[in-house]
């Protein structure tokens, strides 16, 4: 698609979590990234300035929120304000990874459901409008009173699994779709039916923020198969991929692709997947920004900047993005 937009009516800025993700979302666009200017005061306080004139115009800020997540918030807060105040005609929050959609619920006395609270803010500050990729919880998407748009980057491993398909040849026989867990059950599904595969779900209970158990009963649903291509929405410290990875392998698996949309990759979360022999691939989007001297040769990171272009020229063009969603039928 000729994802060409006026660049005298449309301005893009990125915050400091992820410019080149932001550089490569304007490349799409036949746009300049705007530039940002960042600074303290004496007292910490920070200090941002937007590089171009917004007024009347339609303004795009991508931030992911990554550690140090409170700080890479403030600036997208600051930003939009920013956007509002010298009179921007639209202000697009683009936020590739949005943390927060993990605190979803209140399952503890005096917790905050910090998801709904930013989505709050984020209106307060100025947004119209808010766009992602694959939320943590589906539900998440309820808590915004603005237009929001959760979009899917399972057309790209799509892509590329069709790539790896040809030299590798899975198919139903030899390959299942597993999901870490019954959350990513739907979203399994839907990655399998594009390679007529079938998908199963662990039954994962989690003990701590970096420990999981799973249950036995997927020893009999992998029966047979050599391959499994496990889908996650993310891995952060590794604990879950790992220890399914792990029950694969004493389950007969021999082979395993790893598929996850943001790959935060904390701490040694890479080298312990990558000394489990039978992990051949670990693919991830650039959602969150991956050093390059930090990527082993079985991780390739897929770019979500063509997709996210994409939905931004549908929605400046006033297009449907249906096909986009994360849930739906189409990628």
């Amino acid at each position: 698609m000729d994802c060409k937009l006026n660049p005298d009516d449309v301005r893009i800025f990125s915050g400091r979590s992820h410019p080149e993700l932001a550089a490569s979302i304007a490349f799409h666009l036949a746009i300049p990234l705007e530039s940002t200017h960042f600074s303290r005061f004496s007292n910490d306080n920070l200090y941002i300035q937007l590089g171009a004139s917004v007024r009347s115009r339609s303004v795009y800020i991508v931030q992911s929120l990554i550690p140090p997540v409170s700080e890479h918030l403030l600036e997208l807060l600051m930003m939009l304000d920013i956007a509002r105040g010298a009179g921007a005609r639209e202000i697009h929050a683009i936020i590739p990874y949005f943390s927060y959609a993990r605190s979803d619920k209140k399952n503890a006395p005096r917790i905050s459901i910090t998801a709904r609270l930013i989505a709050d803010l984020l209106e307060t500050a100025g947004a119209t409008h808010v766009m992602t990729v694959t939320l943590h919880s589906p539900q998440v998407h309820g808590f915004f009173r603005i237009p929001t748009d959760p979009l899917t980057a399972r057309g790209i491993f799509v892509n590329h699994l069709h790539e790896l398909q040809q030299t590798e040849k899975f198919d139903g026989s030899n390959t299942i779709v597993v999901a870490p867990d019954y959350g990513r059950a739907g979203s399994a599904a839907r990655l399998a039916h594009h390679f007529n595969l079938s998908s199963i779900s662990a039954e994962k209970t989690r003990i701590s923020d970096t420990a999981v158990q799973i249950g036995d009963l997927i020893t009999k649903q992998v029966a047979g198969f050599e391959r499994a291509i496990i889908y996650d929405d993310e891995i952060a410290t590794g604990g879950s991929v790992i220890t399914l990875s792990k029950f694969l392998v004493n389950s007969g698996i021999k082979d395993i692709y790893t598929v996850c949309t943001h790959g935060l990759f904390f701490n040694d979360a890479l080298s312990q997947l990558q000394s489990i022999p039978q992990i051949s691939h670990i693919i991830a989007t650039d959602t969150v920004p991956i050093p390059i001297e930090k990527r082993p040769k079985i991780l390739t990171v897929l770019s979500v900047a063509p997709l996210i272009a994409d939905a931004i020229f549908r929605n400046y063009t006033r297009q449907s993005i249906g096909p986009l969603f994360d849930f739906g039928d189409e990628d």
